[in-house]
């Protein structure tokens, strides 16, 4: 018998009056005294018995109906639990939109220590390149529009090594400065996915060692990514002529489809190298293990949060450019000349603006990493028993 409210299920065993075979048994003497069901000798055969539809009771005044018995859900539609949530996300298969949210909401938790990462890294990248613009940029040569061709090659040529210089020390200061942020961002969301706040001393004492390693894995994968292409453009660089130009086209493109391939690959070898303290190598052999069969999930995380990052970056840039060229003095002539490029009232407006840039998309763009990882941790090892247990659930054990 069923104890469910309002019904019974007699199909399920034999009921009285029926010996199981659905045909109708003489009553016994307690039937005709009304102790015992007065059962229609037309019943159904055992166990082909449909459940009677119950109408649910009526609500309380003011309360709110479900969808089933008394409020509560349909019988056998209950569904799974609600996933653990001991910190930013849920512990379970995670959603794009799960992700991002997970990002966004560790940098509004954790503010501080997030701020503080992020706006002293950001400070102190936009001080040494507004000092690098300053002084050790120099300025780029003048393009004589009537030169001849052979001239106006050397010229241009001239221009492309004045960037070349320019671009060098910015470069290695975004790449330290991508370093440190990333390190030290990692061990926060880490933790943020515990529930565990952490202090920047505390954060900066666990990434202090793995710095090497990962700097190591930076560089590696940029020289990787400039060899594939180097390999793809060579051979049509070396023919020369029509043929050459159309070669190292196709070249290029392979080798541009091959590092696509290859940074999606290996884009979880940084919170590898972080979280599981293995070496490059290891890592990058971790992260395309990781990836193997989700590349383009991936994918299109990926590109969604960097075209945010980047819409934000527009948003953020084009009102502080348009202030600096104003407040530099020469207004709109500015964009003809090369003085408000070097004005400290342009500098330091667009290193300000930088600043609010950077604050913002560092923690975006490692939190995006960092808990990607997790998530395929989660699908591939049920890594969210393991971090249920760090989080000190109950249920799961020590």
């Amino acid at each position: 018998m069923n104890d469910t409210p309002g019904w019974t299920s007699p199909g399920s065993a034999p009921s009285d009056g029926q010996d199981g075979s659905g045909v109708a048994r003489e009553a016994s003497p307690a039937d005709g005294n009304g102790s015992a069901p007065q059962w229609s000798k037309d019943q159904p055969p055992a166990g082909q018995w449909q459940a009677p539809t119950v109408p649910a009771p009526s609500p309380a005044p003011g309360a709110q109906a479900g969808p089933g018995w008394g409020g509560q859900p349909p019988y056998g539609q209950w569904g799974r639990p609600p996933a653990a949530k001991p910190g930013v996300i849920p512990l379970r298969p995670l959603t794009m939109g799960e992700i991002l949210d997970g990002a966004v909401t560790t940098m509004r938790r954790y503010w501080q220590t997030v701020l503080t990462v992020s706006v002293t890294v950001a400070v102190i990248t936009e001080l040494a390149n507004i000092l690098i613009q300053r002084f050790v940029v120099p300025p780029p040569p003048e393009i004589d529009p009537n030169a001849s061709p052979a001239e106006a090659i050397d010229q241009s040529m001239e221009s492309i090594q004045a960037s070349l210089i320019g671009m060098g020390p910015a470069l290695i200061v975004t790449l330290a400065a991508s370093l440190v942020s990333a390190a030290l961002l990692t061990v926060v969301i880490s933790r943020a996915v515990l529930g565990r706040p952490v202090t920047l001393g505390a954060a900066w004492r666990e990434a202090r060692p793995r710095l090497l390693q990962l700097l190591g894995l930076t560089l590696l994968l940029p020289v990787m990514m400039a060899a594939i292409m180097m390999v793809g453009l060579l051979p049509g660089l070396l023919l020369g002529g029509t043929g050459g130009d159309v070669l190292a086209a196709v070249g290029g493109l392979g080798a541009f489809v091959a590092m696509v391939w290859l940074m999606i690959r290996f884009s979880l070898a940084s919170p590898a190298l972080m979280l599981e303290r293995q070496g490059v190598i290891k890592s990058l052999k971790r992260s395309a293990k990781l990836v193997q069969g989700t590349w383009w999930r991936i994918l299109g995380i990926t590109l969604l949060t960097q075209l945010m990052i980047f819409v934000f970056t527009l948003i953020i840039a084009i009102p502080f450019f348009v202030i600096s060229v104003i407040a530099s003095g020469n207004g709109i002539e500015a964009l003809d000349s090369t003085s408000f490029e070097v004005s400290w009232t342009y500098l330091i407006v667009m290193g300000i603006g930088g600043v609010v840039t950077s604050a913002i998309t560092y923690p975006i763009s490692a939190g995006v990493t960092v808990l990607l990882y997790v998530d395929q941790r989660i699908r591939r090892e049920a890594l969210d028993l393991e971090l249920a247990r760090s989080a000190g659930l109950a249920g799961y054990g020590g």
